[in-house]
């Protein structure tokens, strides 16, 4: 297998297993568990002498393809497939701490992410402290002796902060602690969190990796040595394994997600520049706009915008309100990555368990929208929001 071919023959060819019948659409091995030759072979298998699957919560042949093909995409040296995004994040933060660790978080984390670190993480004697990730000043003075590991998302969810991943990880570094990045929001084909230094690297395969709205999964992507030594028996004990039916949907997935993502891409940035000229709008964040706060670490690390457009409105939750419902083309919903545009009210949906000044410190205002752009036409998807702001307050 080719590790020098180029991300799209990658993303179609990667980590094929082909059976006997040599299918050209990879099989699904839809099975619980597995037959051994004899007590000899079971046993060898047990013992990892020999080389094969034992039981589907540790893994199958079209989770095992799944695994291969990302690891190829990340240039990472392995993988675990999980049941959705948030098993991945969760099993990459806790394998590999105990009671009196600490974890240094960027503050600015989707939801659900945010009550691992800031609520979960507690209960069991693993100490958390928040920062403004974007200023690497701050995790510096955050490090303690009992730090362990710095999380964080870039881009961030929803408001599209960029974290210098280099800069973390040189810091990390320093004190031995491990780096896990959230890299949803880049995609692995706009942004290598590994090759800057990251040290762990997590996707909600949900997002742009099915980017059809069909199924769940995450990955988690390391080096063998950290795999073997902190997640191996934590996701083969603690059971948050992919389905192979899963796998299967998201491989599939895979061959076409670079067409899908440059697309998204495409339609984002046009979206953006609109919407940054409309009157109704007070701000537009999009990291492929020259006006991004953090334009110069964009132009380092990441080789090309994001699917997601961040902007604010000036006549806050009711303006946004009116602009979500007067959509056509564009349809209300918090996921993102699909081929269908999306857009949510962060204030009143992904973010709504946040306090009130928790999302004023992330920007969060009642005012903002994440539009997740899809396939379709721009165009028609300028036309959708022009119509859509020509209605606020009537």
């Amino acid at each position: 297998m080719s590790k020098n071919w180029r991300p799209a023959t990658k993303l179609v060819h990667g980590g094929t297993l082909r059976s006997q019948y040599g299918e050209t659409s990879e099989a699904i091995f839809l099975t619980q568990g597995f037959v051994y030759e004899n007590s000899a072979a079971a046993e060898a298998r047990f013992k990892g002498e020999t080389d094969g699957f034992i039981y589907a919560r540790y893994g199958s042949p079209t989770n095992d393809m799944f695994e291969k093909r990302m690891c190829l995409l990340e240039n990472a040296e392995d993988a675990r497939a999980t049941a959705s995004g948030m098993a991945a994040v969760t099993a990459a933060i806790l394998c590999q701490l105990k009671a009196g660790d600490h974890i240094v978080a960027a503050r600015a984390l989707f939801g659900s992410c945010r009550w691992v670190v800031e609520t979960l993480a507690p209960k069991y004697g693993i100490e958390c402290t928040l920062i403004d990730g974007k200023d690497l000043a701050n995790w510096e003075k955050a490090i303690r002796p009992t730090t362990k590991v710095f999380f964080l998302e870039s881009p961030t969810n929803p408001t599209l902060e960029v974290v210098d991943l280099e800069g973390v990880a040189k810091l990390a570094n320093q004190v031995g602690a491990k780096v896990v990045v959230d890299n949803v929001f880049a995609t692995p084909l706009f942004q290598k969190p590994l090759e800057l230094g990251a040290h762990i690297v997590v996707y909600s395969a949900t997002k742009h990796i099915d980017g059809q709205g069909r199924c769940l999964g995450g990955v988690v992507l390391s080096d063998k040595e950290w795999i073997d030594a902190n997640l191996h028996d934590y996701f083969r004990h603690s059971g948050p394994a992919m389905s192979p039916f899963n796998a299967w949907v998201l491989l599939k997935g895979l061959e076409t997600m670079a067409l899908r993502v440059k697309q998204q891409t495409e339609n984002a940035t046009k979206v953006a520049d609109f919407l940054a000229g409309h009157s109704a709008v007070a701000k537009v964040i999009y990291p492929g706009r020259k006006d991004h706060p953090q334009a110069d670490i964009i132009a380092r690390q990441m080789t090309g915008g994001s699917t997601l457009v961040a902007f604010e409105l000036k006549g806050g939750k009711n303006a946004a309100f009116s602009v979500q419902d007067g959509l056509d083309v564009v349809m209300i919903s918090n996921n993102l990555g699909d081929a269908k545009s999306l857009i949510t009210h962060p204030a009143t949906t992904t973010h709504k368990n946040l306090t009130e000044d928790a999302r004023v410190e992330l920007g969060i205002s009642p005012g903002l929208l994440r539009l997740s752009a899809g396939i379709e036409d721009a165009d028609d998807l300028i036309e959708d929001f022009d119509r859509a702001l020509s209605k606020i307050g009537k």
